[in-house]
């Protein structure tokens, strides 16, 4: 007869408390918010029920607020205006601009806060794609020296860590050196390594009115089939200085977060995007599933799969629905 009986470790809540593998806390987030022109304005985003895009001077109220239920870390993402943006991204550096002028805000009112930051050319991009782009195509080396420009301006505005999203090769080893003669050793990088060229993204680019303004991201972003390459994009990163490696989306890719966490030493990274927060709402308005359990049931299974930081748009609801 079989001795063991695995039920008896789930008879009661105190001994699945005791034997619980993986548990999710407020520290494990970084909360995406993003940035509009003006002030006292606050816009919500229609394909993210509860996410707003926000002034400067309503997003420092909103770091604050968030920062009391337990959130100290935050990835920032401007909605530039038309009329700012060209083909070399120049608003990207321009130091009173809202970007790197709310970076500054926020780190000399509340310096506790953690800020990441996002290094791409599609925010400011007049094509809308996060490099450099001649005659259709998108350049790699050119590209670098804008992003280059663009980590040291943030850099000098206070952010902690330096996040590159654009999925140029070579981008981590550049930005690295740039910040490094520049004296800003300690900045972090939390390298995209693995970005997947996925559909789940869109209510992010209606957010920021950043989608490309021809073709796709499918030759720098990677092909959703893949998942060996990312092991290639990780070993790169990491050489080039990397402090985290992240995966982009979270929930489709959790066999690459945990290949990730598999064979790499420092943290691993997963980005629970837009689109796999919108369906979550969408169902959850029509009753078809109970939308608190599903937020953190998905959060848990992001961890299990590896990942010790979890950008999601969850984290001030998980953080108000947890609150002790």
């Amino acid at each position: 007869m079989n001795t063991h009986r695995p039920r008896r470790n789930r008879k009661n809540q105190v001994i699945r408390d005791l034997i619980q593998e993986n548990t999710v806390t407020v520290n494990d987030f970084i909360f995406p918010l993003f940035l509009i022109e003006g002030k006292n304005k606050r816009s919500e985003i229609t394909s993210m029920p509860g996410i707003h895009r926000w002034s400067a001077d309503l997003l420092l109220k909103e770091v604050e607020a968030c920062m009391k239920l337990g959130i100290k870390s935050f990835v920032l993402f401007p909605n530039i205006a038309d009329k700012l943006k060209d083909k070399k991204a120049t608003e990207s550096t321009n130091k009173k601009g809202l970007y790197l002028s709310t970076i500054r805000e926020i780190k000399k009112q509340l310096p506790e806060a953690v800020i990441m930051t996002d290094v791409a050319m599609d925010p400011y991009s007049s094509d809308g794609h996060d490099g450099l782009v001649k005659n259709g195509e998108i350049l790699n080396d050119e590209t670098l020296e804008i992003l280059g420009r663009m980590a040291l301006t943030q850099a000098e505005a206070g952010a902690d860590i330096i996040g590159p999203s654009d999925m140029m090769d070579g981008r981590v080893g550049y930005i690295r050196d740039v910040l490094d003669e520049e004296n800003f050793t300690n900045v972090s990088i939390m390298s995209y390594t693995a970005k997947y060229a996925s559909a789940f993204y869109g209510p992010f680019r209606d957010a920021l009115d950043s989608a490309p303004k021809f073709g796709d991201k499918k030759t720098y972003q990677m092909n959703p089939a893949n998942s060996k390459e990312a092991l290639l994009e990780a070993d790169l990163d990491f050489s080039e200085g990397a402090d985290f490696l992240m995966v982009k989306p979270a929930l489709s890719y959790l066999d690459v977060i945990k290949l990730l966490n598999d064979n790499y030493s420092i943290p691993i990274a997963a980005y629970n995007v837009s689109g796999e927060y919108a369906m979550v709402k969408a169902a959850a308005a029509k009753n078809w599933i109970d939308g608190g359990k599903v937020r953190d049931e998905i959060l848990l299974s992001i961890k299990r799969a590896g990942a010790s930081v979890i950008l999601t748009y969850f984290a001030k609801e998980w953080a108000l629905s947890h609150k002790k």
